[in-house]
């Protein structure tokens, strides 16, 4: 544990030492974003006032020639604007087939634009398929750590296994991030999908919670300004765990509720009354988010919408559609939290017009053996109550028709193995999904994993206690456990897709051990989990487990 007396300031440098939003405006993005193209725009800059790559580098969504590289110049991370100059800086990337960069396969230079809180995106083009390569930056004369990345497969080519993790819910009060040390340590993978809830937007406070680290006021208040969600993105990426996570693997992101604020619905807030002015604040947690993340330059957020929605391909072995469940959805229409059931849960949308037409065209169109739907909040049905009629709003059962509208159609198309992951419950959940819940003939047509939480509740009994008296009226549910922390590894190939529940003892601790704590396969052809729980697991499940040899 660090010293009590320690500040963040002084862990950071001890761990480390080595617009608002544009108002919204296209044309400003636009700016900042050719700027980000040409490197000639930057203007020299004096010595930066310290080592500017505090908060690590990190490379994602992966393509059989393209990888996205990011990092964000921060000298000092608490200091207005990170402690940079109001000016752009010149920042030099390099793509190499060692660590040691004998020779760069890959090169450029790109601006790093104050507008843009001085983070840099690239997107490398040029690069071959299925191939790891390391890439770092250079800034001032000084050089970032080395990252690690991986591209896609080519593109319709056989290959014979796949291996990712995903993760969602990282309080950062709420205990270390022992999941991922353990992850970084454990696991070779393609790639790491985050499933949301990256930050929480509340108060954090001031002592650090599980963390014992002092915290300054300003990084303990609510985040509502731009301001505010650049210091909340950078408290949480000083964790050396998530910086060795982000450098070690390539990551895909998508968001949820806390990015913004909890629960929120397309442009409707839904606790910071009245509304007047949560446009604002979207917008902002929006561009930050951007400014965070190993996103493509694509991605950058313009005068209407940040475009989080897209898919990945790993040759013919899997597509991954990452989703977005937030930024265009109706609000809930019966209500937030648990309410009853109403008639609008059959016409809201949860996805807008134009994503769902996007990812039923991904769905019908792919030849992939698995199909993935990653998105951030849980997609099977959970009745709260044994009549069917009581719900939580915020999750898909507040979308009932949609779902069953997206289900049907994947079924009627005949899609290779569709699988839904999802995270938001702090619990672990599989699921079988089906069209039409009421009808209890009716076909399985897809399989779902919910994963728990990073750190997110802590180590408290919290969710176990409260959602394990409802899973006897889901017998759609297959698997529940409450209140573990950690991710989820899958490792897929044409036949089999193995999913693992990779548990750490706690996380009061940085290094915390990890434990399998239950295994799944999905069988090729065969919609639905078959589960295997680990003998001997400490202590038992909460909840209903059906345990069967796989």
């Amino acid at each position: 544990m660090p010293d009590p007396r320690e500040t963040l300031a002084d862990l950071h440098g001890r761990v480390m030492d080595r617009r608002r939003f544009l108002a919204w405006s296209g044309a400003l993005a636009g700016t900042a974003a050719y700027a980000q193209l040409r490197g000639d725009l930057a203007v020299a800059a004096p010595p930066l006032p310290g080592y500017p790559f505090t908060l690590g580098v990190a490379s994602g969504d992966p393509a059989p020639d393209t990888v996205s590289l990011w990092t964000r110049l921060v000298p000092e991370p608490f200091a207005k604007s990170g402690g940079m100059p109001n000016k752009p800086v010149a920042v030099t990337w390099q793509v190499a087939d060692d660590a040691g960069f004998t020779q760069n396969l890959r090169s450029g230079t790109v601006a790093a634009v104050p507008e843009l809180a001085h983070s840099v995106h690239a997107d490398v083009t040029g690069l071959q398929p299925g191939r790891e390569y390391h890439y770092r930056f250079i800034a001032g004369g000084v050089e970032s750590p080395t990252g690690h990345t991986k591209t896609a497969p080519a593109y319709g080519s056989h290959v014979d296994s796949l291996k990712f993790a995903f993760a969602s819910c990282q309080a950062w009060e709420d205990g270390f991030y022992s999941a991922y040390r353990r992850m970084v340590r454990n696991e070779d993978l393609d790639l790491v999908i985050h499933l949301g809830d990256y930050i929480y937007e509340g108060q954090v406070s001031p002592d650090g919670g599980r963390r014992n680290v002092k915290v300054s006021g300003v990084l303990r208040e609510e985040t509502r300004t731009l301001e505010s969600y650049r210091l909340r993105h950078t408290l949480y990426k000083t964790d050396p765990d998530l910086q060795e996570a982000h450098r070690r693997f390539p990551w895909a992101v998508t968001w949820d509720d806390h990015e913004v604020e909890n629960d929120y619905a397309g442009t409707t807030g839904a606790y910071f009354k009245p509304n007047e002015g949560f446009v604002n604040r979207r917008a902002a947690a929006y561009q930050a988010y951007y400014e965070h993340m190993p996103l493509r330059l694509s991605a950058e957020p313009t005068s209407t919408e940040l475009r989080l929605y897209r898919s990945l391909r790993y040759g013919d072995i899997a597509k991954f559609n990452v989703m977005d469940t937030r930024q265009y959805r109706d609000d809930q229409p019966c209500g937030d939290g648990e309410q009853f059931a109403c008639p609008g849960n059959e016409t809201a949308t949860k996805l807008g017009a134009a994503q769902l037409g996007w990812l039923l065209g991904e769905m019908s169109g792919s030849d992939a053996r698995w199909n993935v739907m990653a998105q951030g909040t849980m997609m099977g049905q959970l009745k709260h109550n044994e009549e069917g009629t009581y719900f939580w709003q915020d999750a898909w059962d507040g979308y009932s028709g949609e779902r069953s509208r997206i289900l049907s159609a994947i079924h009627q198309m005949g899609v290779s193995n569709p699988v839904s992951i999802a995270g938001d419950w702090h619990s672990t959940f599989v699921h079988d999904l089906k069209a039409d819940y009421a009808d209890a003939t009716a076909p399985v047509v897809a399989t779902e994993f919910v994963g728990t939480s990073i750190t997110s509740n802590g180590d408290g009994l919290v969710y176990g206690p409260y959602y394990a008296p409802m899973v006897p009226f889901n017998d759609h549910i297959k698997f529940f456990d409450g209140d573990r922390r950690g991710y989820v590894l899958c490792t897929l190939d044409h036949e089999v897709w193995q999913t693992e529940l990779r548990m750490v003892e706690n996380v009061a601790s940085p290094d915390a051990a990890e434990y399998t704590f239950a295994s799944f396969v999905v069988e090729n052809g065969q919609p639905g989990a078959q589960i295997n729980c680990s003998p001997g697991s400490n202590p038992p499940p909460l909840g209903r487990v059906d345990c069967t040899p796989v």
